[in-house]
């Protein structure tokens, strides 16, 4: 395989796939394997070139299946292990890739080498995860949970903490043990000796812990076990033992991260990983970083982090573009119009980033531009932060219920794992039985067989942004410069490669707008490739442009 094979990854689109809320095949009212495998045409039609699944593993979904009891074995609620042989060998037969969600910082405590590591100092097992004696009767430290809370929990018989970054029942592995590390070997080359074509790799950027486990009088802890110190060394060791062998495709979730570790994370020689997800664009609706706030989102400070990551990742490592995944409110709702301009803004925010530069992830529903339920009632919710959120806000921070439910109908996970629409029929088509989660009051409207017959759909745009991404060498290799960085409603940059220069335009608000071009470009070897507006492709490009609201375009120039 050569190298341009072996990097299909870079002028790929994955699409992800959250399977408990995508397609039932029966009526149990959650999505399954087999509702996925009835579904491969449709994306095969919209043109991606890997799926990535969130996990499918046995787990007692505490959190959703990010806590693992049996890495061997599929979820019965998702099914059985033939079902996913199947899926993998339809998705290849379509020429559709599979990457596998792995959750290798932290296990269930339901998993068999917690529960013979609880209560028993003398199991083999017990070193695979991290135990402490308390400090004057207290937890070792005072570091947080990523869920709140305290992160280590008392094991009452032998009287150790053991580590939990995230709820209690997911207790975080012991990477120093070389035990731990081949088992994770082991896991990885099982699936990829299945025909998996690549791993997501859950907060891996936590699983080196500073080993002094210092108390933090700075903050939550984070700083001593974010990028830990022997985070680069491990990567490296799986990715030369599994990864490199089986030519896997590799992407890591980053939790805190910094442009710094993620130029080595996602190093051009191949290392460690091909590529990284990082959350910092997704924060310019917090108010001073506070998820649980109702605020509009800081358009300069989206402009400045995307440039930061852009400039910074150029010729030095590979991101992960995206806009939602399952524990993100959906983007037209949250940085677009969702009524008056749901079409337009949803193209012009996708337009925005599959014009950079890294790997694009839509995530399912996004296509159509489903929308965030609003719904109006806590008994609606079924995300446990949500819920948790909800009694602290209402019954500890004093605000009024009317005040929750607008925050939590902004910023809750559950906003993205509604139900997709695929249909106008009863539950958009999802399930024959109730769905686990109510599905947004417009799936008459908002489906996917209504976009499917509509030309001008945002189905058919994304399917277009997709195929431009083969076709037009500077999306892959071009540099990235910011045209307008302190213009409080365009949002304008330029790519640029030997051969070619890409102008991506973008009116980010409701109110039309007019705008100067640099007198550099030479525009008579430009054409407009894609645009939100129907009428563009038929213009001829000027200097001066004049958008719509919410309108898009994109100028591609060839040089001479």
């Amino acid at each position: 395989m050569n190298k341009i094979e072996r990097e299909w990854w870079r002028t790929a689109t994955v699409y992800q796939i959250y399977p408990k809320s995508f397609c039932d095949s029966g009526s149990k009212g959650t999505g399954d394997l087999k509702g996925i495998i009835s579904k491969l045409d449709y994306l095969k039609t919209l043109g991606i070139d890997a799926i990535w699944l969130t996990p499918i593993y046995a787990s007692p979904m505490i959190d959703n299946g990010y806590d693992i009891s049996d890495y061997y074995t599929i979820n019965p609620d998702f099914g059985c292990m033939e079902d996913f042989e199947q899926l993998l060998d339809s998705a290849h037969q379509k020429g559709i890739r599979i990457i596998l969600d792995i959750v290798v910082n932290h296990t269930s405590t339901e998993h068999q080498w917690f529960q013979s590591a609880l209560g028993n100092k003398d199991s083999e097992y017990r070193d695979y995860y991290i135990w402490k004696d308390p400090v004057n009767g207290q937890a070792p430290n005072n570091w947080v949970s990523k869920f709140g809370g305290n992160a280590w929990q008392l094991d009452e018989k032998t009287q150790q903490y053991y580590l939990h970054l995230f709820a209690p029942e997911q207790a975080d592995l012991n990477w120093e043990n070389p035990k731990v590390r081949d088992q994770v070997k082991n896991i990885i080359e099982f699936w990829a000796e299945k025909g998996v074509d690549g791993f997501r790799l859950d907060v891996i950027n936590l699983i080196s812990k500073q080993q002094d486990y210092a108390n933090d009088y700075q903050g939550d802890g984070r700083r001593f076990y974010t990028d830990g110190p022997r985070v680069h060394q491990y990567l490296r060791e799986l990715s030369d033992a599994v990864f490199n062998q089986y030519g896997a495709v590799t992407v890591g979730e980053m939790s805190s991260t910094s442009l710094d570790e993620c130029q080595q994370y996602s190093a051009l020689d191949g290392k460690e990983l091909s590529m990284v997800f990082n959350f910092h664009h997704l924060k310019v609706d917090y108010i001073n970083g506070e998820k649980w706030t109702q605020a509009p989102f800081d358009f300069i400070e989206l402009k400045t982090i995307f440039n930061h990551w852009q400039q910074g990742m150029f010729g030095k490592g590979w991101s992960a573009l995206f806009w939602c995944n399952h524990d993100q409110p959906r983007i037209v709702s949250r940085l677009g119009n969702d009524q008056e301009y749901r079409v337009e803004s949803a193209k012009m925010l996708a337009t925005s980033l599959h014009m950079m530069q890294g790997t694009p992830y839509i995530y399912q529903g996004e296509e159509i531009a489903m929308t965030n339920p609003g719904y109006t009632s806590i008994e609606q919710y079924r995300d446990l932060e949500s819920l948790n959120m909800y009694d602290i806000m209402l019954n500890h921070q004093g605000k009024s219920e009317q005040q929750v439910l607008a925050i939590l109908a902004q910023k809750s996970r559950d906003n993205s794992r509604t139900p997709i629409q695929w249909n106008s029929d009863q539950n958009a088509g999802f399930t024959k039985g109730v769905p686990w989660l109510d599905v947004a009051k417009n799936y008459k409207q908002i489906n996917v067989e209504r976009a499917l017959k509509d030309q001008n759909s945002v189905f058919y745009y994304y399917q277009h942004l997709i195929a431009l991404r083969k076709e037009v060498e500077v999306i892959t290799t071009g540099d990235y410069t910011d045209l307008a960085a302190e213009h409080a409603q365009l949002f304008c940059y330029q790519r640029r490669s030997d051969k070619q220069t890409l102008i991506c335009i973008n009116n980010y608000y409701g109110k039309p707008l007019e705008y100067e071009l640099p007198a550099h470009l030479e525009l008579h070897n430009g054409q407009y490739i894609i645009g939100n507006y129907p009428e563009l492709l038929t213009l001829q490009p000027t200097r001066t442009v004049k958008l719509k609201p919410y309108e898009s375009r994109v100028l591609l120039i060839n040089h001479h």
